[in-house]
């Protein structure tokens, strides 16, 4: 069968397709080496969540006061800005009439209040921490700043799956527009692609399924038991178990 490895950047509270990702795969490489958007917002620093009824973003803050240009493992959140609280509230707020708020809130508020303000490494304890909540091993996770590699792009994604003993590359929904395939076989490498088919569940707040969100809006929904069966049998078939009737 080989390894099948996944590479991604350490997003900030990612959505549930990020996690769904990491439970489908052998290897799991986080890209915290790569160069941070300098502009606008990025995953690393912002997520959304079901806000008032509404898809919306929270936002931590980051420092760019600095010239040319960053790799993701070195840029912090800015460290007066209370956005810590904000955020915290914010949860509490639209999500304290969910099924299992204070099982996830439980969770969050000790992650949303780590004083890391370096965004990889706080980013990576939060997917971690998560992980481990809901039944993934985190063994098989590896950082791209602490392994070989070379290239860019499509190179560097080929460079750093040999780099873990991979030869099989997983690939998301978003790779179409970057992806080359013919460098991956070239390499002799197999493409698996992720197929993540979103599942939908009773989603407080809201009168029509918004997909997309933070994991934080499927803890809190689902719980910490039904992520953990959902992600099993992610692992064990092809696609997501649909939830509308749990």
């Amino acid at each position: 069968m080989g390894k099948v490895v996944a590479i991604h950047q350490p997003n900030f509270f990612p959505w549930l397709g990020y996690f769904d990702k990491i439970a489908r795969c052998d290897t799991f490489v986080i890209l915290d080496d790569v160069q941070n958007q300098k502009k606008a917002g990025t995953w690393s620093n912002r997520v959304k969540l079901l806000i008032s009824g509404e898809a919306r973003w929270v936002t931590a803050p980051i420092v760019r006061n600095y010239s040319g240009y960053r790799k993701i493992k070195d840029m912090e959140f800015c460290s007066n800005n209370p956005w810590r609280t904000k955020i915290l509230k914010s949860i509490e707020m639209n999500y304290k009439k969910t099924s299992f708020f204070s099982e996830t809130f439980s969770l969050l508020e000790p992650l949303i209040f780590n004083p890391e303000n370096n965004i990889a490494k706080y980013n990576s304890k939060v997917i971690l921490n998560i992980c481990k909540k809901i039944g993934i091993d985190i063994n098989k996770m590896f950082w791209s700043s602490k392994l070989p590699h070379e290239g860019k792009s499509n190179e560097l994604l080929v460079s750093l799956t040999k780099a873990v003993g991979g030869d099989a590359y997983m690939c998301g929904g978003g790779a179409d527009g970057y992806q080359d395939d013919s460098v991956f076989a070239e390499a002799g490498m197999r493409l698996k692609y992720q197929d993540f088919k979103h599942p939908q569940y009773p989603q407080a707040g809201s009168s029509e399924f918004i997909a997309g969100l933070s994991i934080i809006d499927a803890l809190m929904n689902l719980g910490i038991d039904k992520m953990k069966a959902m992600l099993k049998h992610s692992n064990q078939e092809s696609t997501m178990i649909q939830l509308q009737n749990v």
